[in-house]
């Protein structure tokens, strides 16, 4: 009887089932994915640490004018960096979805799904394009050599021009007329040395983006943005027993 017993329990040993197990995979799959994205953002960061751009950066900072900080900061506040709107790796690759990647062979329906992920993933899109154009810049040597003189240049000038002005061979330049002449020999410089970078980049993300914008299948995403936030207890019993007493 109690070997019996035995073999019975064994029969109801729980077993998993295949919803369960479709959860555990794609738990597992996020989790590697948003492993993977940390893993870049920390490789991109410590090149940019090693190449010494930011200490650069920083010595530019400290060195500009009061109201250069604050015509800066003046745009940058207009500029809203909208978090909710930075999809998680799981939204972004569908990780989880039973299909969330297909080829739409019917235009009616291809162009709604374009113009549903561009304005749904524009700002993913946005942080795929700077990665791949500072890994670039930061394995082009030329690149780094020529942004590090720009920089150094940008610091003489402002350097120069503390007082308001600055004088060159005996004639004065105002702190504007300088901004405004290394402003435009930076954009001279700067296309020279990222011209093929800055195509190679958008030629790569055009491709990149073009493809997960036509196959990616973000239906169930599209309604996210109407949901309503409701607040306040709801109480069905009493409604009920009120629905109920009117009745009577």
């Amino acid at each position: 009887a109690t070997r019996h017993n035995n073999i019975e329990r064994g029969k109801q040993q729980y077993t998993p089932t295949m919803a369960e197990s479709d959860d555990k995979s794609a738990s597992i799959s996020a989790s590697a994915a948003s492993a993977a994205l940390g893993g870049l953002m920390g490789s991109v960061s410590e090149k940019w640490n090693a190449s010494g751009a930011s200490d650069a950066v920083s010595k530019i900072n400290a060195n500009l004018p009061q109201g250069t900080k604050d015509m800066l900061s003046s745009a940058s506040s207009k500029i809203q960096f909208k978090r909710e709107h930075l999809r998680s790796p799981t939204v972004f690759f569908g990780i989880g979805e039973e299909k969330p990647f297909y080829l739409e062979r019917n235009p009616a329906l291809l162009m709604p799904r374009l113009k549903h992920n561009v304005s749904f993933f524009y700002l993913n899109y946005a942080i795929m394009t700077c990665i791949l154009f500072m890994l670039t810049v930061l394995v082009s040597p030329s690149a780094l050599i020529g942004m590090a003189l720009l920089a150094f240049a940008w610091m003489s000038v402002i350097k120069s021009t503390e007082s308001g002005e600055m004088k060159i061979k005996g004639l004065s330049v105002s702190q504007k007329q300088a901004y405004v002449g290394m402003s435009g020999i930076s954009v001279i410089v700067l296309f020279y040395l990222l011209s093929h970078i800055f195509w190679w980049t958008m030629f790569t993300s055009g491709f990149l983006v073009g493809s997960h914008a036509a196959l990616r299948d973000a239906s169930m995403h599209k309604d996210e943005e109407d949901k309503v936030a409701m607040s306040g207890d709801l109480s069905l019993e009493e409604e009920q027993s009120a629905f109920l007493g009117d009745e009577v």
